[in-house]
């Protein structure tokens, strides 16, 4: 038998859709899963960062993982990568260059969120689970 927990240690709210800007313009989807107390209680991030459309390709799937890390002291960021679901742009290739620009830009973008401690991680299977970011100094991503 399976169960379902849908009560948590913190209330959890979800923003959706987010629009998260890049530097050319161009605006990335995303849902948000965070602590409803976050603004006063900052939390770390989770991005994952996947072409599998995040409002019907991973929707079911979402609705009980993303909801359930956020109300344990967590914010989760669902981001369709460009070209993909609701997010602008092409999606010309796999771990092209312009994706990981784009996923250092979110990852920045997440730090910068009032309800954010800075503090960022990334999570993911498949296409998510093979990314391969380049190693860059911390000043860059701020």
């Amino acid at each position: 038998m399976t169960e379902v927990v849908d009560t948590f240690p913190r209330p959890v709210r979800c923003i959706d859709p987010v629009f998260i800007p890049m530097k050319d313009g161009t605006r990335l989807a995303a849902t948000i899963w965070l602590p409803a107390d976050a603004e006063v209680r900052p939390v770390p991030a989770i991005l994952e960062l996947i072409p599998y459309r995040r409002r019907d390709g991973t929707v079911f799937r979402d609705l009980k993982m993303h909801p359930y890390v956020a109300g344990h002291g967590f914010a989760c960021c669902r981001v369709d990568i460009r070209g993909s679901g609701d997010s602008e742009g092409i999606l010309s290739d796999e771990y092209t260059e312009q994706e990981f620009d784009d996923a250092e830009e979110i990852i920045a973008w997440l730090a910068a969120q009032s309800w954010s401690t800075g503090s960022v991680g990334m999570t993911g299977i498949s296409w998510g689970g093979f990314k391969r970011y380049r190693s860059r100094p911390a000043s860059r991503l701020r």
